[in-house]
This record gives C-alpha cells, sequence and structure tokens, in this order.
C-alpha cells in the first residue's frame, strides 16, 4: 500500500484526490450491492464493511481499494478463505459487481475528507492550554496573547485555528506559507541568499533576490537555514492530542 500510494501522489494529486476520481459505480448498484453485502457478509464485516464480529474492515482492504468491478474480489468471494474462516460463496458476475460496486463506494466515501461533517473541535482544557502556551510548548517565545495573536480568534473560527498552528506551512487551509530563507556559501566565490525552493539530501535550490534560479550540490556548499516556522514543525513531532485541544481552546479565547 505504501508503494502504491507514493506511486499516486508521484502522478501529481493526493492519494484521497487519485482514489475519489475513479468512475463513481451507479447507485442502482451499490444499493443492491449493500443489500446483498448486509445479507451474506454483514454479520463478518459489519453492514457498512468496517469490520465485524469475525471479519476485517474492508474499507481499508488493498484487494478493495485495487478492484475494478470485481476484479479481485471476485476471486477471493469464490475460494473463500478457509483458513481465516470465510466461506466461499458461488455468486454470478452481476452480483459480484454489484457487491464491488458497494464497496467503492464505501472507500470513495471514507476517503473524501471534504465530505466529513465538522464536529465541535473546542473540547480542551484552556487553562492547560495557556499553561502548554507559556511554558513546555514555548509558544510565547514567539507570540504573544496581547500582541501578534490579539483578538485573533475574533477573525478566525476554531477549525481554522486549529488548522492554521497546525498546518503552518499552508496547504489544507493553513495560514500563507512564509518563505525560509537560504544562504548558500561555496568554497570559493561569494555567499547566495535567496528563497528556499528544494533541498534534499544531494541538492539545493533557491530563488534568489532577482528572481534566478539556482542549485548546487551539498556536499560543496555550507548552509545556513533560517526557517521561520522551524519551531512549529518541531512541534508537531511533540503535541499530544490533549496539547492539541488545550492549545486550540486557550487560543478560542484570544478575542
Amino acid at each position: 500500500m505504501i508503494l502504491r500510494a507514493l506511486w499516486l501522489f508521484a502522478a501529481g494529486l493526493p492519494l484521497d484526490a487519485q482514489l475519489i476520481s475513479r468512475p463513481v459505480p451507479p447507485p442502482d448498484a451499490v444499493e443492491r450491492g449493500q443489500k446483498q453485502f448486509v445479507a451474506q457478509c454483514g454479520f463478518c464485516h459489519g453492514p457498512l464493511a468496517r469490520g465485524g464480529e469475525s471479519g476485517p474492515d474492508l474499507v481499508r482492504s488493498e484487494i478493495v481499494l485495487d478492484d475494478e468491478q470485481g476484479s479481485l474480489i471476485g476471486p477471493v468471494i469464490r475460494k473463500g478463505r478457509p483458513n481465516e474462516g470465510m466461506p466461499a460463496f458461488d455468486l454470478p458476475d452481476p452480483q459480484i459487481q454489484d457487491l464491488a460496486a458497494f464497496l467503492r463506494e464505501r472507500t470513495q466515501a471514507a476517503i473524501n475528507r471534504n465530505a466529513y461533517a465538522i464536529q465541535d473541535v473546542l473540547t480542551g482544557d484552556r487553562k492547560a492550554g495557556e499553561a502548554y502556551f507559556n511554558g513546555a510548548g514555548r509558544c510565547n517565545t514567539c507570540h504573544s496573547a496581547a500582541g501578534d495573536l490579539a483578538g485573533i480568534a475574533s477573525r478566525f473560527q476554531p477549525v481554522q485555528l486549529q488548522t492554521r498552528f497546525l498546518y503552518p506551512r499552508g496547504g489544507r487551509g493553513g495560514a500563507p506559507a512564509r518563505p525560509t530563507i537560504v544562504t548558500v556559501k561555496p568554497v570559493t566565490g561569494r555567499a547566495v541568499s535567496g528563497t528556499l525552493e528544494f533541498i534534499d539530501d544531494f541538492t539545493l535550490g533557491l530563488r534568489d533576490a532577482e528572481g534566478y534560479y539556482r542549485s548546487f550540490p551539498r556536499d560543496s556548499v555550507k548552509v545556513d537555514i533560517k526557517d521561520p516556522l522551524a519551531a512549529h514543525a518541531q512541534l508537531l513531532r511533540q503535541y499530544t492530542d490533549k496539547n492539541m485541544h488545550d492549545v486550540l481552546a486557550y487560543l478560542a479565547t484570544l478575542k
């Protein structure tokens, strides 16, 4: 699944967008497939294919994700998996295709983040959030409730606030990305500064003040990176769920 996800990402779209973009199964086929699934498979796999008494969650199954109109799940249904307690079902092609349509609809519904209903996100302890902000989180070394964050809860809804501090580099509705400034010092010649555009273990690319893109091999230069969001990136590795909810509850009071 990891290699498949990397291949899809390389194609230019996130994994969820790639999977949602596949053909949507006909509603009548989904309805027939759901009735059949509940009757024959629901006891083990649950009525919505999310796992049941003894069967696994099929929405997360690689076979289901890769299936096209029963091409992969059909052989499994007909042969069964006796060693795992799954009997064989001798079903005709139309019924296999209806089951495949239902499972395709279930995977697309699970992957489509835009369809998720956002619940109340203010479940944390604002006092604990304030203590974390001024203590272990060290947020107050860069931010101030009376300075840059004054009135922030009046400008953004709680969900927006959460997104902005969890995705500080932008994307997913986060804050606009702030540029990372890098200075490259070759062994000989003048240092070059600009906005970091690309970096890996071998190459670094920057956009200089005149707008030109320049790249350098990492093993032949010294690099000084000034990332304004480095502290946020580090925090993402340290936050617990409680930390995140508590900080959000505190930020929501800054009106």
